[in-house]
């Protein structure tokens, strides 16, 4: 049996993302407790105080993928960057214009992106990310990834993104890479 046959990933609006928090919970703190990110339950809590903001907007989208029975093992979501956003400011060496160039459409940010461990190497990450930016029509993808998650950077990779500079995303953050991938 293929994953495809036993795996559904399905595309949410932020009211449906909001009705599934117990199952983006569930991935979210499984996936992030392990190293390199080695999440407590505090910051978990402070993560879904974040999402209850993030699935209001009116341009979130996120993708959920499911076993046969139900059970949630990936989870994707994010929404355009704004053109009053702070992203491009967090960077250590600042880049281009042209690069940090915003303007509420041409970016996606890539707020969340896990796959529980059994389910990774399977393709179920390529099918959240490929559900997750099928309905859009940025022409790019913005995201921050730990240096150190190695699988996580790898799958980035061979979906086309690249490094374009290093950031700290919130006070005592670690370093963090900031990467983009071309869509269009």
């Amino acid at each position: 049996m293929t994953v495809s046959a036993t795996i559904t990933v399905e595309a949410l609006d932020g009211l449906a993302t909001a009705r599934s928090e117990p199952a983006f919970r569930l991935v979210y703190a499984e996936v992030f407790a392990e190293e390199p990110y080695e999440e407590t339950p505090e910051s978990v809590e402070a993560t879904f105080r974040r999402f209850r903001s993030q699935v209001r907007k009116s341009t979130f989208r996120a993708a959920i993928a499911r076993t046969a029975d139900g059970d949630p093992v990936g989870i994707a979501y994010g929404y355009p960057i704004s053109s009053k956003t702070g992203w491009w400011d967090q960077l250590i060496t600042p880049v281009s214009d042209e690069i940090r160039r915003e303007d509420g459409q041409r970016t996606f940010g890539l707020m969340e992106f896990a796959v529980r461990a059994p389910w990774r190497r399977l393709g179920v990450g390529r099918q959240l990310h490929e559900t997750l930016l099928a309905e859009g029509t940025e022409e790019r993808v913005l995201l921050n990834a730990l240096p150190d998650a190695e699988a996580a950077q790898a799958a980035y990779r061979s979906w086309g993104y690249r490094k374009v500079g290093e950031a700290r995303p919130w006070e005592g953050a670690p370093l963090h890479d900031v990467m983009v991938c071309q869509l269009r």
